[in-house]
């Protein structure tokens, strides 16, 4: 592999690992950072494993990383750890990338590829420059919690997945032609109508053309042609889902950067993360709005106050971003003609966090538009109703504002988010 261009991508084959003659349906569970207010889903998850190896003994859902014993949680997933490497659970696939096909829960089927990044060229603080970018704000408060979980991990079981604006394809579209002649590493139904997958070991000869392709999507006349930007520093990849732990895994490697001598860095493992890439246009990869709800207000006054915020803002739909809302039997829309921001969600929020600041208010963020007229048919709610952010408005929103507010955009349900099947040793 041409270390040249793997540097100007940050995408990297990595030493995979896989477990060895296990039951793949036991051993697959979905993202630990789904089904957060939902712990008896993962009590179904825990029976229908058993005593079976999983990966659901290598991770802590999120649902109890405020638990009273989540140091003692913590222990046992690192003891498990070991304990499947010393019995030899795991069988490693060197150097390699993984070609994925995972049919969702709506039939489509989503294609993806599993490698590693480098950290180095990764950065989640706001108006960073790096090749990698995080695309929604990071809330501080919940990495310590994740970083005591990998601290001393002795492994890692990736759900980040990142984004390639790629429109011809032509990164994973061979891979999806060349899939009959790869190596199948594993193809299964997936627990708790999780659909299915298929995972394929790539060829180096597919490699190469991942490379070259990759590397072809960040130049400067591709950032011209399709962000209007030159001069910029160029983004090729966006983090679509796992923000949050791939920010985690940037902590620890600095953390372990403090005590490194310079030179050695590149030799430490956790310089890099496994990941899954896929393409912003996939067909299977759908966008869906979060809106925005705000409980024991005056909804009136608020949207005073909304209008006081950008005074050009009038009333009903025209040429600008358009933000509708609903209170009790009330319905409505506001329209900004000349916003700064790229999208709604970015000009309304700029609005919510400055009118919270000053105003005892509780807000959520509620996927559904039904759930949202419901809870707003209730007095004293209030609640915005966004549009959905199209695709290839992503990597230029970010390119052009920086980090998207929290909660701009879903990818899909919970059931359809990456289920930890391969692992990494980061020790």
């Amino acid at each position: 592999m041409d270390r040249y261009l793997t540097d100007k991508t940050g995408f990297y084959p990595a030493n995979i690992l896989l477990p060895d003659g296990q039951n793949w349906n036991q051993w697959a569970v979905v993202a630990c950072d789904q089904f957060t207010s939902d712990p008896e889903y993962w009590e179904s998850v825990k029976q229908h494993v058993g005593a079976s190896p999983s990966t659901l003994n290598l991770i802590i859902p999120e649902v109890f990383l405020n638990a009273s014993d989540l140091d003692e949680r913590i222990l046992k997933v690192n003891q498990k750890m070991d304990d499947y490497l010393k019995q030899g659970i795991f069988h490693k696939i060197p150097s390699s990338m993984i070609y994925v096909e995972r049919t969702q829960s709506d039939g489509s089927i989503r294609h993806g590829l599993i490698g590693m990044i480098d950290l180095e060229q990764y950065e989640f603080a706001p108006g960073n420059k790096a090749l990698i970018r995080a695309t929604e704000g990071i809330v501080s408060s919940r990495i310590p919690p994740r970083v005591h979980v990998r601290t001393d991990a002795s492994l890692e079981l990736p759900h980040v997945m990142l984004l390639i604006d790629d429109f011809q394809n032509s990164v994973i579209g061979p891979l999806t032609e060349a899939s009959d002649y790869m190596k199948k590493l594993y193809d299964f139904e997936l627990q708790q109508d999780g659909g299915h997958i298929k995972g394929f070991q790539i060829r180096p000869e597919d490699m190469e053309v991942v490379e070259k392709n990759l590397a072809a999507l960040a130049t400067s006349q591709m950032m011209e042609a399709k962000y209007g930007v030159r001069e910029k520093a160029p983004m090729l990849f966006a983090v679509g889902d796992g923000n949050h732990s791939l920010a985690t895994a940037k902590k620890c490697y600095e953390i372990q950067k403090e005590c490194t001598p310079k030179e050695e860095w590149d030799k430490l493992p956790l310089r890099h993360a496994l990941v899954e890439v896929v393409n912003l246009h996939d067909e299977a990869l759908q966008f869906e709005p979060i809106h925005r709800v705000l409980f024991n207000v005056n909804p009136q006054e608020v949207i005073r106050a909304l209008h006081e915020y950008y005074p050009d803002a009038y009333e009903g739909t025209g040429e600008g971003q358009v933000i509708q809302y609903c209170y009790g039997s009330a319905n409505g829309s506001i329209t900004i003609p000349h916003p700064a921001m790229q999208l709604a969600v970015g000009t309304l929020q700029r609005f919510l966090d400055a009118y919270v600041e000053g105003n005892p208010v509780e807000m959520d963020y509620i996927h559904d538009e039904e759930e949202v007229r419901r809870l707003c048919s209730e007095s004293g709610n209030l609640g915005f109703l966004l549009p959905a952010m199209k695709k290839e408005e992503l990597f230029r929103t970010v390119i052009h504002d920086g980090i998207l507010p929290r909660k701009t955009f879903s990818m899909g349900h919970a059931a359809d988010k990456r289920y930890y099947i391969e692992a990494r040793k980061i020790r």
